[in-house]
C-alpha cells in the first residue's frame, strides 16, 4: 500500500518535499475531541503513535480551544483513558490567552474575566487578579470566553467596561462547542457577538485556533521555529487554518468533521492527509527508520574506507 495515499489530494504533492518537510519536525500539535478521541471514546492507535514519537524524540502538546476546564481536569479527563500526560503537554486557549497576555502586556494584571471557575482559577494562578462585578473594582482589561457560568449582570458588567475602551480579549472564536447533547452551546464567538451589538466593539484580539499566537506559548517553551512542528486535527476552518497561518506543517485526519471531498476541494488544501492518526505515526516512524539505516550504512562504508586505508 502506497503510504502517502492522498498525495494527489494534498498541498505537499511530491514525495521529495514531503519526506524533507516531516523530517524537519520536532514538535507535534495534537487537536483532541475527533482526532485522539471520539468523545469518550479513545482511538485504539492513539496510545501507540504517542509511544512512537517518545521514541523517535519528538514531543507532542495537546491543544484545544475549549477553554472551560482547569489544565489539571483535562489532564484527569486524558488520564481516564490511558493518556498519562504533564501539564506542559497540555495547552488550551486560556493558557494561551495568559501566555498573550505576559508576554505582550505584562503591565496588565487586572481582569474582568467571564468565565468558568476553573478558567479563572487558571488566570489567577499566574498571578493575575479576576475583578467582581462591582463598578468601584476597576479592572485594566476585559477577557470574554466560552462561559457556561454566565449570568446576565456579569454579561452587562463586561459590556460596561468594553464600553471604556479597556483592552477587550476573546479566547477563542468558536460560535458554539460541538455536543451529542439536544442543546446549542453558545460558545464565546457567539458571546462576543452579542456584546458587539451592545457595545459597538468587537475584541482586540481572538486567540485560540486558528489564530497563530496560539502557538506562541508552544515555540516560546521548547525554542521552535514553526516548521519544526506538525499540527494535526480534524478541521479545516480551525486545526488548518492555523497550520497555514502560522506556517507550520498542516495534518489532516479523516477520523473527525472533515470529509476526503471537502479536503480536497478546500482552499488551501491540507499539507498532508491521513484516514487517521495512526497512519501519519507509520509514515513518520518509517522515514525515520529508513534515514536512520542510511546513516548507518554510510558509516559503516566509511568504516571499511578507513579499514582499508589502514591496511595500504
Amino acid at each position: 500500500m502506497n503510504q502517502y495515499r492522498y498525495i494527489n489530494q494534498m498541498s505537499i504533492n511530491s514525495e521529495v518535499e514531503l519526506e524533507t518537510r516531516l523530517l524537519k519536525i520536532k514538535h507535534i500539535a495534537l487537536d483532541m475531541d475527533g482526532t485522539i478521541y471520539n468523545g469518550n471514546t479513545l482511538f485504539h492507535f492513539t496510545l501507540p503513535f504517542l509511544a512512537k514519537m517518545k521514541e523517535l524524540g519528538i514531543k507532542y502538546s495537546f491543544l484545544t480551544n475549549n477553554p472551560t476546564k482547569s489544565i489539571d481536569s483535562y489532564l484527569e479527563h486524558l488520564a481516564s483513558m490511558g493518556i498519562n500526560a504533564t501539564r506542559e503537554e497540555m495547552y488550551s486557549s486560556a493558557q494561551a490567552t495568559i501566555d498573550y497576555l505576559n508576554k505582550n502586556f505584562p503591565e496588565i494584571k487586572r481582569l474582568f474575566i467571564l468565565g468558568t471557575p476553573s478558567m479563572i482559577n487558571e488566570f489567577e494562578k499566574d498571578g493575575f487578579i479576576s475583578t467582581s462585578d462591582d463598578p468601584d473594582d476597576v479592572p485594566q482589561g476585559v477577557v470574554v470566553s466560552f462561559d457556561t457560568s454566565l449570568t446576565y449582570p456579569r454579561l452587562c458588567r463586561a459590556a460596561w467596561w468594553i464600553e471604556q475602551q479597556l483592552l477587550y480579549i476573546a479566547t477563542n472564536p468558536d460560535k458554539v462547542c460541538p455536543t451529542d447533547m439536544s442543546v446549542t452551546l453558545v460558545d464565546c464567538g457567539s458571546i462576543c457577538s452579542s456584546l458587539e451589538q451592545a457595545t459597538g466593539r468587537k475584541p482586540d484580539i481572538v486567540i485560540g485556533k486558528p489564530d497563530p499566537r496560539m502557538l506562541e506559548g508552544i515555540q516560546q517553551h521548547y525554542q521552535l521555529e514553526s516548521s519544526q512542528i506538525a499540527i494535526i486535527g480534524d478541521r479545516i476552518y480551525t486545526d488548518l487554518q492555523m497550520a497555514y497561518n502560522a506556517k507550520a506543517l498542516g495534518v489532516l485526519v479523516l477520523t473527525g468533521e472533515t470529509s476526503l471531498n471537502v479536503a480536497e476541494n478546500s482552499v488551501p488544501r491540507p499539507d498532508i492527509i491521513v484516514d487517521d492518526l495512526g497512519e501519519f505515526g507509520e509514515m513518520l516512524y518509517k522515514l525515520y527508520n529508513d534515514r536512520l539505516c542510511i546513516n548507518n550504512i554510510k558509516k559503516q562504508i566509511q568504516n571499511l574506507e578507513c579499514n582499508r586505508y589502514e591496511i595500504l
